[in-house]
């Protein structure tokens, strides 16, 4: 109904109750009703900052003329899976960008958000894919692209019986690809 704190609580609450459990993290953009739901509802629990929506607000900042040099070193940012050297690399920007003015309120934006944005690296998780919800993002698009082609179901039971079908499909794919998707312990 809307996106505060008390709706993402009751939201929250009801998946634990329809059995919810063993959570370890959980990713979302830096919505403040949202984080302070999952933080307070899920004790305990990591919580990690989208990238790609965090890496959008950093640079949405920026000027977009003559920048280049920073959007580079910004985007290099991002792609370092070693919480030091990601450190050590958000220092290095700061000495390079942090005389010049144009920069400031990026860099404000950067070093606010730098360690949610990183917490999949500082906690021992390490997984490129759980740094943001665009793998999430991705499997909604598929499902809505699948159910826009049905448009009308007669019953609730024929959408969840087409929505479980494509998901049992993707969950096919993901555990016969050649490449690790997820690693699970």
């Amino acid at each position: 109904s809307s996106e505060s704190e008390y709706s993402w609580s009751n939201f929250f609450e009801y998946l634990k109750a329809r059995g919810l459990s063993g959570l370890k993290m959980v990713i979302s953009d830096a919505h403040k009703a949202l984080v302070k739901a999952i933080k307070e509802t899920f004790l305990n629990v990591i919580w990690q900052r989208c990238q790609v929506h965090f890496l959008r607000n950093i640079l949405s900042k920026a000027p977009k003329k003559n920048t280049e040099d920073f959007r580079t070193d910004i985007k290099a940012l991002f792609k370092i899976q070693d919480i030091n050297l990601a450190r050590k690399m958000k220092e290095e920007i700061f000495s390079k960008y942090e005389t010049e003015k144009k920069y400031q309120t990026s860099l404000n934006t950067l070093d606010e958000g730098f360690e949610d944005a990183f917490s999949y690296l500082s906690n021992g998780v390490i997984h490129s894919r759980l740094k943001s919800t665009n793998c999430l993002e991705r499997l909604n698009e598929e499902v809505r692209r699948r159910e826009k082609v049905v448009r009308i179901f007669p019953n609730e039971d024929s959408a969840i019986r087409l929505i479980g079908a494509i998901l049992i499909d993707i969950n096919e794919d993901w555990i016969t690809s050649s490449k690790l998707y997820i690693k699970m312990k």
